[in-house]
C-alpha cells in the first residue's frame, strides 16, 4: 500500500524520463535564445500543471478508487467517453509510452555495450519484463523500487546541474537574460511551440490518480503529494536549464540537441560524460517502471464494469495484485516496442489524451453539485478559476493542433474512434 512519500515519488519519477536530458536546447530555440523567457516557459508549464494536479488533488480525495481519471470521467460524463479513454490509454498511450522509454533504454544501452539491431530490441523486451514482474509480485515492492530508481536519478540530475554551475561559466547565465529582437508575433509563436515541449516534459504526473485505490490515506496524501511533487519537478527542471547555460552559453545550449551530455563534455571529461548515459538509463527504467505500476489499474477498472476483457478485474491470490492487467500491459508494449509501431501512433494520439485529461479535470463540477461540502477535508485553492484555467489552456492546445496540423489531429480521432466498436461489443455483453 502506498504512502505519501511513495506518492510523491511516483510523480516525480513518471514525469522525469528523458526530456530534461534533450528538450531544454529546443525551447531555448523557439524563444530567441533568451534565457528569461525559456525559464518563464517552463516556469509557465509547471504552474499549468500545478493547476491541475491541484484539481485532481480534490477529485483523488473526494474518489479515491482504483482507476482515477477513468472514474472521474464515467462517474460524472458516462461509460461511453471513460472506455474511449481507457481505450487509447491500453492501446497507444500508456503502453506507447512504455515501448518508447523501452527502445530508448536498449539504444542508450548500446553506448556502453556493441549491440546489434535485435540484441537492443531483447534487452528492450527484458526492461518490460523486469518491471512487469516486479509489479505482479507486489504493490510495496513495486513502490520500494520506484522510490529507489527516483532517488538515483533526481540526485543525478541536481548532482550534474550542480557540477555544471560550479565548473562552467556562471557570468553567462547575465549575457543570457537579455531578449534577443524579435517582432511580437514570432515571440508569441516561439513561447506557444516552446510550451508544448514543455509540457511534453512535464507530462506523466496524472497517472498517480490510477493507484488511488491502493493508498492508505488518499484524502490526506493525494493533495500534498501533487503540490510537493510538481514543485519539486519546476525546482528540478529550472536548476538543470541553469546548469546546460553556464556550462554552454545559450548559444551552445540551444544547438544542441543532447544538451546534457554536451554540456558535461565541455566542463568535464568525457568519460564523466557518461554520467549522463547513465542518468538516461535509471530515468527511463524509473518512467516506464511508473507507468506499469499505476496505468493496469485502469484496465482493471474496466473490466469489473464489464467493458474489458474479464480477466483484467482479476486480483492475483497471493500477490494481492492486478497481475493479467499488468501482464496485458507488459505483452502489448513488447508488441510495440518490437514492431516499432508506437512512435507516430504515439505522436498522433498524445494531444487527444489532453483532451481527457481536461475532461476528468471538468469532474470536479459535477463531483461538488452532488457532494457536501463537508465530504472532503481538502478543497482545491482558487475554485473554479484553478481547473477553469487548467481546462481553457489544454482546450486552447487541443484546438492549435487541430487547426496547425489538421492530418495529423484527424487521424489521431481517427485512432481514439476506434473504440467504438468495441464498446458496443462490451456494453452489450
Amino acid at each position: 500500500m502506498l504512502r505519501l512519500h511513495d506518492l510523491v515519488l511516483l510523480i516525480i519519477g513518471t514525469v522525469i524520463g528523458s526530456g530534461i536530458f534533450l528538450v531544454p536546447g529546443l525551447v531555448l530555440k523557439a524563444v530567441g535564445n533568451s534565457l528569461s523567457v525559456a525559464l518563464s516557459v517552463w516556469l509557465l508549464g509547471g504552474i499549468l500543471s500545478l493547476l491541475g494536479a491541484l484539481t485532481y488533488g480534490e477529485l483523488s480525495a473526494m474518489n479515491p478508487a482504483a482507476g482515477g481519471l477513468y472514474v472521474y470521467i464515467r462517474d460524472c460524463f458516462g461509460r461511453f467517453p471513460a472506455f474511449l479513454f481507457g481505450w487509447i490509454l491500453f492501446f497507444v498511450v500508456s503502453t506507447g509510452s512504455i515501448a518508447t522509454l523501452a527502445v530508448a533504454f536498449g539504444n542508450y544501452l548500446g553506448e556502453f555495450v556493441a549491440l546489434g539491431h535485435w540484441t537492443a530490441r531483447l534487452v528492450s523486451l527484458s526492461m518490460i519484463g523486469i518491471i512487469a514482474a516486479v509489479n505482479v509480485l507486489g504493490t510495496r515492492q513495486s513502490a520500494n523500487l520506484q522510490n529507489v530508481t527516483t532517488a538515483i536519478k533526481v540526485t543525478a540530475i541536481v548532482g550534474i546541474a550542480g557540477l555544471l554551475l560550479w565548473s562552467g561559466n556562471r557570468a553567462q547565465l547575465t549575457s543570457a537574460i537579455a531578449v534577443s529582437p524579435m517582432s511580437l508575433s514570432s515571440r508569441l509563436s516561439g513561447i506557444g511551440l516552446a510550451l508544448v515541449s514543455v509540457l511534453w516534459a512535464y507530462e506523466g504526473w496524472q497517472y498517480a490518480t490510477f493507484a488511488a485505490g491502493e493508498t492508505i490515506n488518499p484524502r490526506r496524501d493525494f493533495p500534498l503529494a501533487f503540490l510537493a511533487g510538481v514543485f519539486a519537478l519546476i525546482g528540478v527542471y529550472l536548476l538543470a536549464n541553469l546548469g546546460y547555460v553556464a556550462a554552454l552559453g545559450v548559444t551552445g545550449a540551444a544547438n544542441s540537441t543532447r544538451v546534457a551530455a554536451t554540456a558535461l563534455v565541455t566542463v568535464a571529461s568525457p568519460a564523466t560524460a557518461k554520467a549522463v548515459t547513465i542518468a538516461i538509463l535509471i530515468s527511463m527504467f524509473s518512467a516506464a517502471h511508473s507507468i506499469i505500476l499505476t496505468a493496469p489499474r485502469v484496465y482493471y477498472a474496466m473490466a469489473k464494469d464489464g467493458l474489458f476483457f474479464r480477466r483484467l478485474a482479476e486480483v492475483h491470490p497471493r500477490f494481492g495484485t492486478p497481475a493479467f492487467a499488468i501482464a496485458a500491459t507488459a505483452l502489448w508494449a513488447s508488441v510495440l516496442a518490437v514492431t516499432g509501431t508506437f512512435e507516430q501512433l504515439l505522436t498522433y494520439v498524445i494531444f487527444v489524451g489532453w483532451s481527457f485529461y481536461a475532461l476528468a479535470a471538468a469532474s470536479i463540477f459535477v463531483y461538488r453539485k452532488h457532494e457536501r461540502a463537508d465530504s472532503v477535508r481538502y478543497r482545491v485553492p482558487g475554485y473554479p478559476w484553478t481547473p477553469l484555467i487548467f481546462i481553457a489552456t489544454v482546450a486552447a492546445f487541443v484546438l492549435n493542433t487541430i487547426v496547425a496540423q489538421p492530418t495529423r489531429a484527424a487521424i489521431g480521432i481517427g485512432v481514439v474512434l476506434t473504440g467504438i466498436p468495441g464498446y458496443l461489443i462490451w456494453r452489450k455483453r
